[in-house]
């Protein structure tokens, strides 16, 4: 593809976001070529991603007590738990709860920190100008919220000001997560940013230790790559995180050669 095709194409793409998300979206000039080597075009399947939310959350013997329920009650349950939780701090400060959104039976976890203002306005993950980024990220390997991804987060609701979230409060949500984990049954984590895999491993190794690394979570692969945010700070580490989604898709197509189809 020709830097002129990739212009176009980023064009195209940023005209179905800012419909999709019912405002402008941010100029990134320079993310055009993010993943220059295996830039891929956004199929028409991310034109419901919003309208296809489902969201999450709960301690994990509150999903327990569900008994037969099928994937979409058992995450219903978790959310609607999330929307009364008040084990920390956080819930004082919160617009609203943010458990989640994706597909019911995921291929792929993705795992962030926490909400941000935009997130916390509309009550859905990565919907802010580091939202727009993630999903680029997740085109370029194949992967859309609405189709085949589920999003999350270390913890549910906004920390202020968005500091990351204390380990009080990373540990008070934590079942919610665990319960999440157990509902989606996904085949694949990836991790964004440092606070995801540490949480989530309980280890303090973050994402310039581990990125380009696949590491195991009860059997399940996971790679680790820098929060879109972050990225968008410092864009000199969009080509490593590139190697990681690489690298990540590379694992997806052990586990299922057809999952890009």
């Amino acid at each position: 593809m020709t830097k002129e095709e990739k212009t176009q194409l980023y064009s195209l793409l940023k005209t179905v976001s800012d419909s999709l998300y019912g405002h402008k979206s941010p100029d990134f000039p320079d993310e055009i070529p993010i993943f220059e080597d295996d830039m891929v075009q956004v199929q028409a399947e991310t034109t419901e991603t919003q309208n296809t939310a489902s969201t999450n959350a709960a301690q994990s013997e509150s999903v327990s007590s569900a008994g037969g329920n099928s994937a979409t009650s058992t995450i219903d349950n978790i959310s609607s738990k999330i929307r009364e939780c008040k084990r920390c701090q956080l819930c004082a400060s919160r617009k609203q709860t943010v458990p989640g959104m994706g597909v019911e039976k995921p291929f792929v976890l993705v795992i962030g920190e926490g909400p941000g203002e935009e997130e916390d306005k509309q009550g859905l993950p990565f919907v802010g100008p580091a939202g727009q980024l993630l999903d680029k990220m997740l085109a370029a390997i194949q992967l859309y919220r609405n189709k085949n991804c589920y999003i999350a987060n270390i913890v549910k609701c906004r920390p202020p000001m968005n500091r990351n979230p204390m380990p009080e409060e990373a540990d008070a949500c934590r079942p919610f997560l665990d319960a999440q984990i157990a509902a989606l049954k996904p085949k694949a984590i990836l991790c964004a940013g440092s606070v995801a895999v540490k949480n989530l491993f309980h280890i303090n190794d973050g994402v310039m230790k581990l990125h380009g690394q696949v590491l195991d979570y009860k059997g399940i692969p996971v790679v680790t790559t820098w929060h879109p945010s972050a990225l968008l700070r410092a864009p000199e580490n969009k080509r490593p995180a590139w190697e990681d989604l690489k690298i990540f898709k590379s694992e997806l197509l052990k586990l299922d050669p057809n999952y890009d189809k």
